[in-house]
């Protein structure tokens, strides 16, 4: 079966955002009118997001902001008349993060842009110092059992280093073709020739298998660096240690440090961080409801993950979709009080770690995978939202296209809707009730160079939001939640006949996966 994409406002100006003042409705609805009103007049979504990012700021699960954040969002939705609880769907490792830091001290003094990375240990208050080694290829066991006892004492460099921390965009407009495709060779020599992820687990050593090998051996700490391809920009995950610390260093700061070593140039660190583990805790969800008045075992479900990494704010991954479903649900309560069906909000936790709190969440509520009328979930940053499909729900298309054809112009311009697309795998929490063939729709978002810049680094912060989306995709989505919770037809389920896949075969609706309900689990 084939897909095909509907693009709405054909003709409309690509990249415009909706003018404050001009609406086009194509129905003469008071609510949507009244809901454009409050969202895009009187909206709370940026002061609700300077909260979230600057005050609370990051939410990794198991840690106390990602309990203060989940009290506060209790608070904001007790003060707007909204019901909301927290529910437990298991446990995770506590861990707390304290002040850190990474100095090279010889052969020269730099303070360095790096930060202990996630669930890493501190150093016990007390600084950390060695010289650097390079990590070894694990995938030839002998040789790298017999370079092992040089790791003693020292502090690893885990990762490749980069020929150049420029942008492509830039390398190739200031160097030119060939000495572009130079560097680009000399990229990839490095890159095949590192250690990989796949020669590790070739020779029975995954990246936790690694870490503890290192530690054991005697290693001070391990330095990582993962860069995006932009300009300062690092991954920020999780350390892999359980004793001595991780760090992740900008590009340009390893690439110092990696030819130091290289060059036996003398090259020393010290590493200062505080931590503290916490022992498994409870994690929560947080659920706010407005129950329907006429179909309360009906559902409509807005969904944003609240949980994020803990390098930046956690303003872009996910604390926009967090903020759009907050206001969402501001504008439902003054313009829909009495809404026909219930409408839900989830505001899921752990969904970095594979979308355990909301596959918790729809294999906990059965009730509500069964009466689900739609899901509406974003998770892709501070883009317009730019695209949803139905899930690969044949009957869906129907209802999806009909709530889009009563959209003011100034928000359905330029959306695609792809029909009827597939079931979420992966990725994000629409993925969570999607596999039980429910209605789960991901509203997805312009790039607005998330992955290059925000996604999972130290850059995600408040002020790369752009406030006209947040103002128009909270404001979409209440209207959706509304034209869906007003529709007299239950949104059908018939599913598509699934593409056929690399093989040539055509592969089964998705299954659901269990989710991991502790820390010990995830980590067997």
């Amino acid at each position: 079966m084939k897909d095909f994409v509907l693009l709405f406002a054909i003709g409309a100006t690509v990249g415009r955002a909706p003018a404050l003042g001009a609406q086009t409705f194509p129905t003469d609805d008071p609510v949507l009118r009244a809901m454009w009103v409050e969202g895009m007049h009187n909206s709370q979504a940026m002061t609700l997001l300077q909260t979230l990012s600057d005050s609370i700021g990051p939410r990794l699960t198991g840690s106390p902001g990602s309990l203060a954040g989940q009290d506060w969002i209790k608070g904001v939705y007790s003060k707007w008349g909204i019901s909301s609880r927290s529910e437990q769907f298991g446990t995770w490792m506590g861990w707390r993060r304290g002040p850190s830091q990474v100095n090279l001290i010889a052969p020269r003094l730099r303070s360095m842009e790096g930060v202990m990375l996630a669930w890493s240990p501190g150093t016990k208050g007390k600084p950390v110092e060695g010289k650097t080694v390079v990590l070894q290829d694990p995938g030839d066991s002998t040789a790298f059992a017999a370079w092992l006892p040089q790791v003693k004492g020292r502090i690893v460099l885990a990762s490749p280093p980069e020929p150049s921390c420029r942008p492509d965009s830039s390398y190739l407009q200031w160097a030119g073709k060939a000495a572009f495709d130079d560097m680009v060779r000399e990229r990839t020599s490095l890159r095949d020739a590192w250690p990989t992820a796949r020669r590790s687990v070739a020779s029975g050593l995954d990246a936790k298998a690694l870490a503890k090998r290192l530690e054991d051996a005697g290693a001070l700490g391990i330095i990582t660096s993962r860069w995006t391809g932009g300009w300062g920009v690092t991954r920020v995950f999780r350390a892999q240690t359980r004793v001595v610390p991780t760090f992740e260093l900008s590009c340009e700061d390893y690439g110092l440090v990696f030819r130091l070593t290289e060059r036996n140039q003398g090259a020393a660190v010290r590493l200062t961080a505080e931590a503290e583990f916490l022992g498994e805790v409870p994690v929560f969800n947080v659920l706010g409801e407005v129950r329907g008045s006429e179909k309360p075992d009906e559902f409509v479900l807005l969904s944003a993950h609240f949980d994020s990494w803990d390098g930046g704010s956690g303003s872009t991954d996910n604390g926009t979709g967090t903020v759009t479903m907050l206001e969402a649900m501001r504008i439902l309560r003054q313009a829909y009080p009495r809404p026909k069906r219930t409408i839900l909000v989830g505001h899921w936790n752990s969904e970095e770690n594979g979308l355990i709190g909301s596959r918790a969440y729809a294999e906990d509520h059965p009730e509500v995978v069964k009466g689900l009328q739609a899901q509406f979930n974003q998770d892709n940053g501070t883009g317009r939202i730019e695209a949803i499909d139905a899930a690969g729900l044949l009957g869906a298309v129907g209802s999806l296209a009909g709530w889009f054809s009563k959209l003011p112009t100034e928000l359905s311009r330029d959306i695609k809707l792809e029909f009827p697309g597939a079931p979420r795998t992966g990725g994000s929490d629409n993925a969570s009730f999607a596999c039980y063939g429910a209605p789960g729709f991901g509203l997805d978002s312009e790039n607005a160079d998330y992955g290059l810049y925000t996604w999972h680094t130290r850059r995600d912060t408040y002020d790369k939001v752009i406030a006209a989306n947040l103002r128009r995709n909270a404001t979409l989505t209440a209207m959706l939640a509304y034209l869906a919770s007003e529709d007299p037809v239950t949104t059908p389920r018939d599913r598509r006949v699934m593409a056929v896949d690399s093989t040539g075969k055509i592969p089964p609706w998705p299954a659901c996966t269990k989710p991991a309900r502790s820390w010990g689990e995830s980590t067997r």
